[in-house]
């Protein structure tokens, strides 16, 4: 793996702690915009077109170092490396599964190990792939089936935390390409919406990475207000719905965050986002063993969402310490054209990665001890 921002340590030594408080090298380029690096440079005496090179060369050559930025006057490096980290995250183990999935722990300046997962199309290192990244050092919202929900929550991610972890996917000699970026790693992205969107700005950026929006997924629990926020972005990222069940009465016991934004106000939230964006809804719904999976919730969720601008994509429960079991693979099929059978396109998620608990629902930074062990 490509030890990106590998001059940097592992943590920042004790004689750092009162630079830390007082905020001066917590933050790192990454997390500032081209427009926020203009004003910082202005305000150093430096002209605008100092920033694009800068912004150029941390988020399209991925520089490993300040001296790497040949185009940058050494004093400007010099000035900027008092102020900023160059680097956010630092490598602690990288896993590969036996279908090509790697998940990388990675930690934080204040040694906060998030995970994040590449998945390649195949199972071979050259293929396109997708990056799965986390928005939150833990969650907040303590879904009954997530692992990572059971973590508690620690802090959002900043900008830099968040578009670096797509940037660890780039390997040197290697002819890969990052062809989607999902937001369905560790947390709630719209918990973190600020940084969230000024991370997919910076990605998007044609000076930078330039990810086109349309190979973007945010997947939320639905957060309601958040959601109406992200149709005016004028974004035209997919959203992802985690619904998970027909019924409040079901979801509620599920995911506590419905008895703050019910089903109905959820749907009404993805349908006035589509109609913005143009961009079809997908409605996530992991199946559970004997809880969520009957026919007739099946049927339930197709009645639900006929006639909506929407897509159901119905996950394997992957194994996790919550107590659930798994739906049988016949099952999981029946219950998919029962849905088709209400008029609403279903498709079923491949799940990979389940034996480096990779999948979904999986990941909570399980590897402490490695954390730890680096400190």
């Amino acid at each position: 793996m490509r030890t990106y921002g590998s001059n940097l340590p592992n943590r920042l030594p004790n004689k750092l702690i009162e630079v830390r408080r007082t905020g001066k090298l917590v933050r790192a380029v990454t997390d500032l915009t081209l427009a926020d690096l203009t004003a910082e440079l202005e305000g150093l005496g430096y002209p605008a077109f100092r920033a694009r090179q800068l912004f150029r060369g941390v988020h399209s050559r991925h520089v490993g170092s300040w001296s790497e930025l040949t185009d940058l006057p050494i004093s400007l490096r010099d000035a900027l490396a008092q102020r900023y980290r160059l680097a956010a995250l630092t490598e602690l183990e990288a896993r590969r599964s036996t279908d090509g999935t790697t998940k990388l722990l990675l930690d934080t300046f204040d040694h906060q190990p998030i995970e994040t997962v590449h998945i390649p199309a195949g199972d071979s290192v050259s293929e396109r792939l997708t990056v799965c990244v986390s928005s939150q050092a833990g969650c907040a919202l303590a879904c009954r089936f997530c692992a990572t929900g059971q973590m508690g929550f620690s802090r959002n991610l900043s900008v830099g935390e968040i578009v670096e972890q797509v940037y660890w996917a780039e390997q040197p000699g290697v002819a890969r390409q990052v062809d989607n970026v999902v937001f369905m790693g560790m947390g709630e992205p719209l918990h973190n919406y600020d940084n969230v969107v000024a991370a997919i700005r910076t990605m998007a950026d044609p000076l930078g990475y330039g990810l086109s929006p349309r190979r973007i997924t945010v997947s939320t629990s639905g957060l309601v207000p958040q959601m109406e926020r992200l149709a005016d972005e004028d974004l035209a990222v997919r959203l992802a719905v985690s619904l998970h069940a027909p019924t409040d009465e079901l979801r509620s016991d599920l995911m506590p965050i419905n008895r703050r934004y019910p089903i109905a106000d959820v749907v009404a939230a993805a349908d006035r986002y589509a109609d913005a964006s143009g961009r079809r809804v997908s409605y996530e719904y992991v199946m559970l063993g004997g809880v969520n999976d009957t026919f007739s919730q099946a049927q339930r969720l197709g009645d639900l969402l006929a006639g909506h601008n929407a897509h159901v994509n119905l996950i394997p429960y992957n194994q996790t310490s919550s107590g659930f079991q798994s739906t049988p693979a016949e099952r999981i099929w029946g219950f998919a054209q029962r849905v088709r059978d209400r008029g609403v396109p279903c498709t079923i998620r491949a799940s990979r990665g389940q034996d480096i608990a990779a999948a979904c629902g999986q990941l909570k930074a399980e590897n402490q001890r490695i954390a730890n062990a680096a400190r």
